[in-house]
């Protein structure tokens, strides 16, 4: 497996983390919640290639669809709670409450992940190096993240008091497609 193609795998595991985060930047998080977030993302994505590597194919059929299905509760409960806030509350300017733990940052972090641990499956099968490929994961993953908080927060400017409402049907559109 060549560079390209390390980085090309990176980035279409990277994708559920650049949306989900691309709503949550949309509402606003503070800057130590965004960089948790990243990290925690990033670390999740160097683990689970090499989980998948390591646990095999069976464990991966049972564990990718029960994390898909709690990954879009997750998502729907934030998306659910952002659109709430929106219609009742009348949506302040930047709220920092739409991630309110720690243990909701780790479950983020590893429902939109799960597709890396299908990676690491292929990883052994194929001879590839996995240590290389999950931390390139990693690494595009937390760039991902990143570059999803961050022009949510320029498009919630643009947006504007929707943003709430906004961010809170990308989540839930996001939730969704894990369910399929």
């Amino acid at each position: 497996m060549n560079l390209l193609t390390i980085v090309l795998l990176a980035v279409a595991l990277g994708v559920d983390a650049f949306s989900v985060c691309l709503g949550i930047g949309l509402v606003g998080v503070s800057r130590r919640r965004s960089l948790l977030l990243i990290a925690i993302i990033a670390v999740f994505h160097v683990i689970m290639p090499l989980t998948g590597w390591w646990a095999g194919e069976t464990l991966g059929a049972y564990l990718g669809r029960l994390a898909g299905i709690v990954g879009a509760v997750l998502l729907f409960f934030l998306g659910g709670r952002m659109i709430y806030a929106a219609v009742r509350c009348g949506v302040p300017e930047v709220t920092y409450a739409v991630l309110p733990g720690t243990v909701v940052l780790l479950s983020l972090g590893a429902s939109v992940s799960m597709d890396a641990l299908a990676v690491g499956f292929t990883l052994g099968v194929y001879r590839y190096e996995p240590l290389v490929v999950a931390v390139t994961v990693g690494l595009v993953a937390g760039l991902m993240t990143a570059l999803g908080l961050g022009l949510g927060r320029v498009i919630s400017a643009w947006v504007g008091r929707r943003a709430q409402l906004v961010g809170g049907l990308i989540l839930f559109a996001v939730g969704v497609n894990l369910l399929r």
